[in-house]
C-alpha cells in the first residue's frame, strides 16, 4: 500500500490549520504544522514533505525569506497561501521560486487540484542535495546559511555564499562556468568570467586548508568548478583558476 503523501503547511492562523488538517486528512494526506518560518525550515529539512503550503504573513519572518531559504536547497513545490491577492505578490512570489499561488479564502477542491499539479511537477525534478554539506574539514548549512571550516566558522561575503551554496546544491556535479554565472550574478549581469575566478579564490582561501591543492572545490579546466561528495576520496591537485 502506497504510504500517504505528506504536505508542511507553514501557516499560524489556526482556523486554517483546523480547516487544513480535516479536510487533508480525509483525503489521505499526512499534515504537518509550522505556526513560524523558523520551525517550517526545521521540518522541511528533517522531514522532507512532498509538498509545501507557505503563508506570506508570518510572526517571525516574511514569507518570501523563508522561500528564498527553502530554495537555497531544496526543489519540493512549494505553494503560496495568502491574503494578499495583487498581482505584484503573486509575480515575487513565483518569481521567488514558487510553483503556484493560492489567494484566501479558497475551498478544498481547489487546494486537491494544486496538490496533484505540484505531485506532477516534482516527479520531473532531481533529487535535493542534503541541506548540511560535510567533507574534508568544510561544513555548510544551507538552512542556517552557515559556514565551518573544521571547527572554526567562516565568515564570507554574500556572493561568496551564494556560489558555495549553488555548488552545494550540485554536490557531486560539474556546474558550468555560465551556469554559475547566471545564478550568482543573473541573467542580466554585467560581469565577466574572471570576476567568477576572482570570487572562487576568495573562497578557496576561507574554506580550503590549502588552497592550493584544495580538496572539496575542484576546477574542471575549461568547463567549470564542482564540489566534492562527502564519500569522494580524490587525492588533492593543484588547482588551475
Amino acid at each position: 500500500m502506497e504510504s500517504p503523501k505528506t504536505l508542511l503547511v507553514i501557516e499560524d492562523e489556526k482556523a486554517i490549520l483546523v480547516f487544513l488538517r480535516s479536510s487533508l486528512e480525509r483525503c489521505g494526506w499526512q499534515m504537518l504544522e509550522a505556526t513560524t518560518g523558523w520551525l517550517g525550515l526545521q521540518l522541511a529539512a528533517s522531514r522532507k514533505p512532498d509538498v509545501i503550503l507557505l503563508d506570506l504573513g508570518l510572526p517571525d519572518q516574511e514569507g518570501l525569506e523563508v522561500l528564498k531559504a527553502l530554495r537555497q536547497w531544496t526543489s519540493a513545490p512549494v505553494i503560496i497561501v495568502s491574503a494578499r491577492g495583487q498581482e505584484n505578490d503573486k509575480v515575487r512570489g513565483l518569481n521567488s521560486g514558487a510553483d503556484d499561488y493560492l489567494t484566501k479564502p479558497f475551498g478544498i477542491s481547489e487546494l486537491m487540484a494544486r496538490l496533484r499539479v505540484a505531485l506532477r511537477h516534482a516527479l520531473s525534478r532531481p533529487d535535493d542535495a542534503p541541506p548540511v554539506y560535510e567533507h574534508a574539514g568544510l561544513k555548510v548549512d544551507l538552512i542556517a546559511r552557515r559556514v565551518w571550516l573544521f571547527q572554526d566558522e567562516v565568515h564570507l561575503s554574500p556572493l561568496q555564499y551564494d556560489l558555495l551554496a549553488v555548488l552545494v546544491r550540485n554536490v557531486g556535479r560539474v556546474v558550468s562556468h555560465i551556469r554559475l554565472l547566471n545564478e550568482v550574478w543573473g541573467e542580466n549581469r554585467n560581469v565577466t568570467p574572471e570576476s567568477l575566478r576572482t570570487i572562487i579564490h576568495q573562497l578557496r582561501r576561507k574554506i580550503e586548508p590549502d588552497p592550493i591543492r584544495p580538496r572539496s572545490l575542484r576546477t574542471e579546466p575549461g568547463v567549470g568548478y564542482r564540489l566534492e561528495r562527502a564519500e569522494d576520496r580524490a587525492e588533492p591537485a593543484p588547482t588551475n583558476y
